[in-house]
């Protein structure tokens, strides 16, 4: 790395997997870690504090997931990087992390070496992707652009993000905030930000007015 030092944020909701990873990568020449974080709220907080230049981001967390994290530092902290390092190596989470700013996408099965690679290789302005998930990314691309988030997003009315019509298409399903959580494999509370904002941009002040603001603008994911 060049006798530079990576200084590094590590979230995940597993007290002995972030414990566990704050050891080992303290032990690597070359990286600092600053903190660790149970969710993706103590990250952010975390990064406002110390100003790390990575953040190692685990994706199913409470309150605030990896992704919803991941787009939020991006908006705020744009020279801070995200890693992500998790279980999950689906299509749509490979996805749906790196549109969301992800630079870096390994899978727990990463060694301490790969994991140092890679965090430097983030550091040098490069990607750096998990050949186990690269062909996930690919699929991914295969299934879902151009998708319908695709040809949505330039499109999208007052300033609705993609992941807001997402969550505003089930609710005009009839979906609870619970079974959209569900449904979309993030927390009850990452909806109802996302529930939130989507009131907000639409002028909605509850459900049963964007259910009619989806209709009126095509939202509701029926053709």
């Amino acid at each position: 790395m060049n006798g530079a030092v990576v200084r590094v944020v590590i979230a995940d909701d597993q007290r002995v997997v972030r414990e566990g990873l704050a050891s080992l990568l303290g032990l690597l020449t070359g990286i600092e870690v600053l903190g660790t974080a149970a969710d993706g709220e103590e990250a952010i907080a975390l990064v406002e504090q110390l100003g790390p230049d990575i953040v190692l981001m685990d994706l199913r967390m409470p309150r605030c997931d990896g992704v919803e994290a991941t787009r939020r530092l991006r908006l705020l902290h744009p020279d801070v990087n995200v890693v992500v390092l998790t279980t999950y190596a689906d299509d749509r989470s490979v996805l749906d992390a790196l549109r969301a700013g992800a630079r870096g996408f390994l899978t727990k099965d990463a060694g301490a070496e790969e994991i140092q690679e890679a965090l430097a290789a983030v550091q040098r302005g490069e990607a750096a992707i998990d050949p186990v998930v690269q062909h996930h990314l690919v699929d991914a691309l295969a299934r879902f652009a151009p998708g319908e988030e695709d040809r949505r997003g330039p499109e999208l009315p007052d300033g609705l993000t993609a992941r807001e019509a997402e969550v505003l298409a089930l609710i005009a399903g009839g979906l609870s905030n619970t079974d959209i959580a569900a449904r979309l494999v993030v927390s009850e509370a990452t909806v109802k930000s996302h529930v939130n904002h989507l009131f907000t941009k639409t002028g909605s002040r509850d459900r049963a007015q964007a259910v009619a603001y989806a209709y009126r603008h095509g939202l509701t994911g029926k053709e």
